[in-house]
């Protein structure tokens, strides 16, 4: 059964922790376009590894997202990684058969590479990226990292062309889904589509972004694997991050073990199965968030009883990845031509 419109607002505001537009430009769009295009990016790792937002929570929003009636757009950005170029689109076709395995509707998405479409109308492109530039001062764009005053000049075109991707690869693209920490390119996209013609302003549904295991850890990095959960991490690993993860007593603001359950369990499993002995308070079984936290702070839900059942659910939600590159030769093959070791493959 079709969703009606505001059932698939709903369906898509539950993939954003902020909509700049608003509800109310979703609305119009989706009464007025019953199949808008979503673009989302992806920018392959050098290190090739995937970690579980980029996996598990890209194929939660995606498949929300056609569900909604979207058509999805995927960017792999390969062009400005630098290096061997064939190495990163195998890392790309990698991460592809990843979300293959994990159940993205595929028959909902079309892929997109950087490097073909700029090569193909780079006589669009750079003027594009040039008329930004022009309109960007550039206090903003080093406002945009941590470190302002000692940026680098690539790091300021970074922006700029993460913003001209977005308005140059798909002028008839609707909605955009980014990151929190991609806000302000998602607002000068919005400024500067003033200036082309034909152009309307891209919704951006803004997702949260889930923090490393490490306490005060407020984004996961692809460079240190140990506070993070990846795609390829074997059961032995994920139990052993999540048992060293911060998880402080009673407390839920900025905890992760919390947050994972929250933004990656929650969404995939619909429920949270926690096991323990009478004594303990005996088993019982989540399907809440705000049940959850409520027996957390007031005690009942104990660090002890949360940091297994969360490594058991994240290895079930991992596991049809890992038969998938275990048994399937083609999958195997991709992991070789990205050299991506996966401890799991014999």
């Amino acid at each position: 059964m079709a969703m009606g419109v505001e059932e698939r607002v709903a369906t898509l505001l539950s993939t954003a922790e902020e909509c700049v537009g608003g509800e109310d430009e979703l609305l119009t769009l989706l009464h007025r376009n019953p199949r808008p295009i979503c673009f989302h990016s992806f920018e392959p790792s050098a290190s090739g590894r995937l970690d579980i937002a980029q996996g598990v929570g890209k194929v939660i929003d995606v498949n929300k997202m056609i569900r909604a009636g979207c058509r999805v757009k995927i960017l792999i950005q390969d062009q400005r990684m630098g290096g061997d170029l064939n190495k990163i689109r195998a890392t790309g076709h990698h991460m592809i058969e990843v979300w293959k395995a994990l159940g993205m509707d595929l028959d909902g998405v079309e892929f997109v590479w950087s490097s073909e479409e700029t090569n193909k109308r780079a006589h669009e492109y750079w003027p594009m990226v040039m008329g930004l530039a022009r309109e960007t001062k550039v206090g903003r764009l080093a406002s945009l990292h941590p470190d302002g005053k000692n940026v680098m000049v690539d790091q300021l075109w970074e922006p700029i062309m993460r913003c001209a991707d977005i308005l140059f690869l798909d002028l008839e693209a609707d909605i955009c889904q980014m990151g929190m920490d991609q806000r302000e390119v998602g607002m000068m996209a919005r400024e500067y589509s003033e200036h082309i013609e034909g152009a309307s302003k891209p919704i951006f549904l803004l997702h949260h972004l889930l923090p490393g295991l490490k306490e005060g850890q407020q984004k996961m990095s692809n460079s240190d694997p140990y506070p993070a959960i990846f795609m390829f991490d074997n059961e032995v690993d994920v139990k052993s991050k999540i048992k060293k993860a911060f998880c402080p007593v009673k407390i839920t603001e900025g905890n992760p073990c919390l947050e994972y359950i929250q933004h990656i369990v929650f969404p995939w499993v619909g429920k949270f199965e926690v096991l323990r002995n009478e004594r303990s308070g005996g088993n019982r079984t989540y399907v809440t968030m705000e049940e959850l936290l409520a027996d957390y702070i007031s005690g009942t839900l104990h660090p002890g009883d949360v940091k297994p059942a969360l490594a058991k659910a994240i290895n079930q939600i991992l596991q049809p990845v890992r038969d998938h590159f275990k048994k399937n030769y083609d999958a195997k093959v991709l992991c070789n031509a990205a050299k991506v070791s996966v401890r799991f493959i014999s």
